[in-house]
C-alpha cells in the first residue's frame, strides 16, 4: 500500500524555503500550482510549477542585474497573485530577506516599515498604488528600485520607478539557491502594532519550513487539495499554511479576486481548503441569519434543527456524545438545508481553518452543524505562526487544540500562556530590548495571552494579559470577549468596551447601517438625522441589546451608557491595523469628547 504522505516534501529535503520551491518542481513540473483570473481576457488561468519557475529565473536576473545581494531587504506590496509567489522564490533563491506588506496599509507606515528594514527595493501592484505614496516619497530614499505590476500610466515620476514589463528581461538562466543554513533570516515580518510602531519579527527557513510541517500533521492536504487563497499573503497564517504548506503538500492554490468576490469565487472554483480570520465566518452568519429572520418562521425552525443535529452527530463522532434518534433525520436536512449552504461554499470543503482571533463557539457550531469542519487555531506572528490547532479527529470548537508537532506549551505566571520549539522567532529586527521582554533566557515565549489547558493537552485562550479592565471597585473583565459577544446582535458592526478605572462600562459601537434603518422605522425614529443617534430613548434601548448578549457574564458587567456612530473604522481612518485588529488607543483619542460625555460627573 502507497504511503499516503509521500508526495510531502520534508523539512530536511528542502532546507531552505526555496529549497523547498526546488523540490516541488522537480517532484512535479507539470502539475497545476496556482489559478489567477485574468481581468484582460475574462477568465482564469492555471500555471504549472514549471512555468512559475521559469519566471522565477526571469526575476532573479533582473534583481541580480540591479546589483541585489544575499541578505539585502526586498519589500512586497500586492495582492495574492503568481507575481507575489514568483518575486518571493526569486528573491529567497538569492539570498534576499523578504519583507511582507499589506495593500491596504497606510503609506506612513508603509515608509516607517521599509527604513526600519532598510529594505532596497519595493514592488507594488498598480499606478493608483503608487500614486498613494506622494505624501511620503522623500522618505522613501533608501529604496534603489520601485516596481508596478501593471504598466506605467504616462512618464515615471521618479527615476527608480519601472514596470516589471520594463524590468524584466525575456528570458532568465537556471533559477538559482545560493548555499546557506535553514537557520538564516528568510524574512522579516511586522507586526499589527495595535499599541504603536510595528515590530518587525524575523523568521528563519527553518522557523517557517517547521511550522508548516507541523500544520500537515494536524491536516492531511494532498495533491488533490485546492485552497481559495484570500487572507492576504502578508498575513503570516496565509503565507505559512496557504503558500508554503501548499508547495510542500503539492496542492493547488487559486487567488480569490476579492473578499466582495469571494462568494462567486467559492462557487467558480469550489475549493476543498480555506484559511481564514473569524470576521469572515461572523458575516457568512450574519447574512443568513439576516434572511433567515426576514423569511417564514418554518424555514427558520428547519435551520436550526438541521444546526442541532448536525452539531450533535459531529460531538457523537468526536466521542462526545451519544446516538439520538434524531440523526435518522439527517438526510432530509442536509437536502433541505445543510447540502444547499455547503453547495454555496462549492460543495467540496473538508475543512475551514480559522485562526488569527478567537471565533465564537456559537459560529463555529452553527458551520460544524451544517457540515462545514471549522478548525480553530492559536499562533502569533513570533511563533510563524501556529502554536496550538484543532484536526478533524479531535476538534473541540470551544478550544484552540493542542500544541502541534514539535512545539511545546505550559501555563506561566498570571495564567500567561508560555510556547516554545522551532517555530519561535529569531527575535525582533533592531530591538533587542522587545526580544528579552518576549523570549525568556531558556527559550520559552511570552503569548501575552492568558490560557488554560485540559488533561488531554488542549489549550483554551481566556484572555490577554494587557487586555484586561480593571474598574475602579477593583472588578477585573475580559474586554475582547465581551466585546465578542455584543457582536453577536447583528445591529453592531464594531464595538469597543470601556471602564478601566471607571466606576461603570460603556461602550462605543459602529451600527449596522441597514439593521439600524429598520429598527429607527419600527420605532419611528429618524435614521438619516445624526442627532437621533444621541437621542435618549435610542441608548435605553440599544442598551438594553447591550445587555441581553452580556447576561452569561457576571452581574457587574454591565454596560451603562453608549456612544453611537454609523462611520465604521477602517485601516484608512487609522483605527485598524493591517491585520483588522482595533487600535484602542487611537479609538479612544478620536471618540475622547463622547467618553468624556459617558463619564462626566463620575
Amino acid at each position: 500500500m502507497p504511503d499516503a504522505t509521500q508526495h510531502i516534501v520534508t523539512v530536511e529535503q528542502a532546507g531552505t524555503l526555496d529549497g523547498l520551491f526546488r523540490e516541488r518542481v522537480a517532484r512535479t513540473p507539470t502539475a497545476v500550482a496556482y489559478r489567477d483570473y485574468n481581468q484582460q481576457h475574462g477568465n482564469w488561468r492555471d500555471y504549472t510549477w514549471e512555468q512559475i519557475d521559469h519566471q522565477v529565473a526571469r526575476w532573479q536576473a533582473a534583481l541580480q542585474r540591479d546589483g541585489l545581494k544575499a541578505g539585502d531587504r526586498v519589500a512586497v506590496m500586492l495582492r495574492n497573485s503568481p507575481e507575489w509567489v514568483i518575486f518571493d522564490q526569486a528573491a529567497l533563491g538569492l539570498g534576499l530577506v523578504v519583507v511582507p506588506l499589506y495593500t491596504q496599509d497606510r503609506p506612513d507606515n508603509v515608509a516607517y516599515i521599509v527604513n526600519d528594514a532598510g529594505c532596497k527595493l519595493l514592488l507594488l501592484g498598480t499606478n493608483e498604488q503608487w500614486a498613494t505614496f506622494r505624501d511620503v516619497r522623500d522618505q522613501l530614499g533608501a529604496l534603489v528600485r520601485i516596481l508596478l505590476v501593471e504598466p506605467l500610466a504616462g512618464t515615471a515620476d521618479d527615476s527608480r520607478l519601472q514596470s516589471i514589463e520594463q524590468w524584466l528581461p525575456d528570458q532568465g538562466e537556471a533559477t538559482r539557491h545560493v548555499q546557506r543554513g535553514s537557520d538564516e533570516l528568510a524574512t522579516i515580518v511586522y507586526t499589527s502594532g495595535t499599541t504603536g510602531r510595528p515590530k518587525g519579527v524575523m523568521l528563519s527557513h527553518h522557523n517557517i519550513l517547521s511550522n508548516a510541517y507541523a500544520g500537515l500533521q494536524r491536516l492531511t492536504v494532498g495533491m488533490d487539495d485546492l485552497f481559495l487563497s484570500f487572507l492576504p499573503l502578508s498575513h503570516t497564517l496565509e503565507r505559512t499554511t496557504g503558500y508554503y504548506l501548499a508547495i510542500m503538500s503539492g496542492a493547488t492554490v487559486a487567488f480569490s479576486r476579492s473578499v466582495a468576490q469571494l462568494a462567486e469565487d467559492l462557487q467558480s472554483q469550489r475549493p476543498t481548503l480555506l484559511i481564514s480570520v473569524p470576521r469572515i465566518y461572523e458575516r457568512i452568519w450574519g447574512a443568513i441569519r439576516a434572511k433567515l429572520d426576514e423569511g417564514p418562521p418554518l424555514r427558520k425552525k428547519l435551520f436550526l434543527a438541521a444546526v442541532d443535529v448536525g452539531y450533535a452527530r459531529f460531538e457523537h463522532a468526536q466521542g462526545r456524545g451519544p446516538w439520538k434518534l434524531s440523526f435518522l433525520l439527517w438526510p432530509i436536512l442536509n437536502a433541505l438545508v445543510a447540502g444547499k449552504v455547503m453547495a454555496r461554499l462549492g460543495g467540496r470543503m473538508k475543512a475551514a481553518i480559522s485562526g488569527g482571533a478567537a471565533l465564537a463557539p456559537d459560529i463555529s457550531r452553527v458551520f460544524i452543524g451544517l457540515g462545514l469542519p471549522v478548525l480553530q487555531g492559536y499562533g502569533l506572528t513570533e511563533t510563524s505562526p501556529i502554536a496550538c490547532a484543532n484536526s478533524p479527529g479531535d476538534n473541540l470548537p470551544a478550544s484552540v487544540g493542542v500544541a502541534v508537532h514539535g512545539v511545546q506549551v505550559k501555563i506561566g505566571e498570571n495564567n500567561a500562556l508560555l510556547i516554545k520549539g522551532p517555530n519561535v522567532m529569531m527575535g525582533y529586527w533592531n530591538n533587542e530590548e522587545a526580544t528579552r521582554a518576549m523570549i525568556q533566557p531558556d527559550g520559552w515565549l511570552n503569548s501575552g495571552d492568558t490560557a488554560r489547558i485540559d488533561e488531554q493537552g488542549h489549550v483554551f485562550i481566556t484572555g490577554r494579559l494587557k487586555e484586561i479592565i480593571v474598574m475602579s471597585n477593583g472588578e477585573k473583565l475580559p474586554p475582547v470577549d465581551m466585546e465578542n459577544a455584543i457582536l453577536r446582535d447583528p445591529l453592531f458592526e464594531q464595538v469597543m468596551l470601556l471602564g478601566e478605572a471607571k466606576p461603570y462600562l460603556s461602550l462605543i459601537a459602529v451600527l449596522h447601517a441597514e439593521h439600524w434603518k429598520k429598527l429607527a422605522a419600527d420605532n419611528g425614529w429618524k435614521a438619516d438625522t445624526p442627532a437621533t443617534l444621541h437621542d435618549a430613548a435610542v441608548e435605553k434601548l440599544i442598551t438594553s441589546r447591550v445587555g441581553a448578549q452580556l447576561k452569561d457574564f457576571p452581574g457587574y458587567a454591565q454596560v451603562r451608557r453608549v456612544s453611537l456612530s454609523l462611520e465604521p473604522w477602517s485601516v484608512e481612518n487609522g483605527l485598524l491595523t493591517p491585520t483588522l485588529k482595533l487600535k484602542r488607543p487611537k479609538v479612544m483619542e478620536k471618540f475622547n469628547a463622547e467618553i468624556d460625555a459617558m463619564y462626566a460627573g463620575h
